[in-house]
C-alpha cells in the first residue's frame, strides 16, 4: 500500500466548518461516550466531515481535534491509517476503492483495475474529465469469501465480474448509484453457497434440551458374563523380563515354564489375613536353580 499524505497546499481549502445540522450531529455523538472518553468519537465525526465535504481536509482535521481537545498528530495518524478516509479531492460521485490484497487478486481483481482504468483513469486518485469518478488501490476490505470486491462510500460490491463493475461504474457516472443493490452480485444471500443452500434441507426439529429427553435404560448384562481386562494404556513388548508367565501366583506355586533360570515363586501374602495361627510355620522357599558354569 502506497504512503497516505495530506493533499498539496493548492488544493486545502482555507478553512472548515460543520454545518448547522452536522455540527448538532457532532454534540450529539460525543454526548454518547462517557466523561474524559469523549476523544473517542473521532473516528464518526471525522467521517461525518468527510460526508460533508467529500474528502479530509488539513483544515478538517484540525476542527475535529480541536473539537475533541486532541493534538493535531493524533487525529492525522487515524486519517492516514484507515483507507476509508480520503485525503485528497476524489470523485464527486463514486470513488472506487478496489481490494488487491492475496483473495482478491487470486480471484481476478487485477481485472477490475483495468476496467477502472479505461473507464476512470489511468492512475489512482486521479478523476475523469468531469470530476465525477476517481479509483484506488486498497488493502482488504473484509469481503475475501466474496472475493473480489471494490468498495464504493460505506457500500461493499462482491462477487464482481469486469463486466459487472463496467455496468455499476456507469450507473454511478449517470447518478444512479443508488439503484444498485450492494453485496454479492450473484445469486447468493451474503455468504452463502450460489444457487442457495446446499446442506440442511430437511424438515425444521425444534431444538430439545439433552436433560429435557428421558434416560434411555441400560441392556441387561449377559448371565456370567465377565468384563476382559482393558490393556488399551499397556505398552506391547516381546522382552523375556515382561512374560506375564513369570509371575508366580500367590500360593507359592511357580508359573514359569520350563527352561526359564533363576524363577522363584512369590511369598504368599499373609498380612491381608490377620495374625499367623500360633504353630504355623512359613513354607520353605524353593531351592534356586543351579546357575550353568561357563565353559573353561
Amino acid at each position: 500500500m502506497s504512503v497516505r499524505r495530506l493533499a498539496e497546499n493548492q488544493f486545502q481549502p482555507a478553512g472548515f466548518a460543520f454545518s448547522d445540522e452536522n455540527s448538532a450531529w457532532v454534540d450529539r455523538t460525543i454526548q454518547k461516550y462517557p466523561e474524559g472518553r469523549q476523544q473517542s468519537a473521532v473516528i464518526p465525526v471525522l467521517m461525518r466531515a468527510q460526508d460533508q465535504e467529500g474528502w479530509v481536509s488539513k483544515a478538517a482535521i484540525e476542527k475535529v481535534a480541536d473539537i475533541l481537545g486532541m493534538a493535531y498528530i493524533r487525529v492525522l495518524e487515524i486519517a492516514t491509517f484507515y483507507t476509508q478516509f480520503q485525503l485528497q479531492p476524489v470523485g464527486t460521485r463514486a470513488h472506487v476503492q478496489v481490494c488487491g490484497t492475496t483473495p482478491c487478486m487470486l480471484r481476478g481483481s487485477q481485472k477490475l483495475m483495468d476496467v477502472c482504468k479505461s473507464k476512470i483513469h489511468e492512475h489512482t486518485f486521479a478523476r475523469n474529465a468531469e470530476g465525477t469518478l476517481s479509483w484506488e488501490e486498497v488493502e482488504c476490505l473484509g469481503a475475501c469469501v466474496n472475493a473480489p470486491m471494490v468498495m464504493i462510500g460505506r457500500d461493499t460490491y462482491e462477487d464482481l465480474t469486469p463486466e459487472r463493475l463496467s455496468e455499476i461504474i456507469d450507473t454511478f457516472e449517470a447518478g444512479k448509484g443508488a439503484e444498485i443493490k450492494p453485496g454479492p452480485q450473484i445469486d447468493r444471500w451474503f455468504s452463502s453457497p450460489e444457487g442457495g443452500p446446499t446442506a440442511l434441507l430437511g424438515e425444521y426439529q425444534p431444538y430439545t434440551k439433552a436433560e429435557d429427553k428421558p434416560p434411555e435404560p441400560a441392556a441387561p448384562a449377559a448371565e456370567g458374563a465377565t468384563t476382559p481386562p482393558s490393556e488399551a494404556a499397556k505398552p506391547k513388548s516381546t522382552d523375556a523380563e515382561t512374560n506375564a508367565a513369570l509371575k508366580s501366583p500367590a500360593d507359592g506355586k511357580s508359573a514359569a515354564p520350563a527352561g526359564t533360570p533363576n524363577a522363584q515363586p512369590a511369598k504368599a501374602d499373609n498380612t491381608a489375613s490377620g495374625p499367623a495361627k500360633a504353630g504355623a510355620t512359613e513354607p520353605a522357599e524353593a531351592p534356586a536353580a543351579p546357575t550353568p558354569k561357563k565353559p573353561q
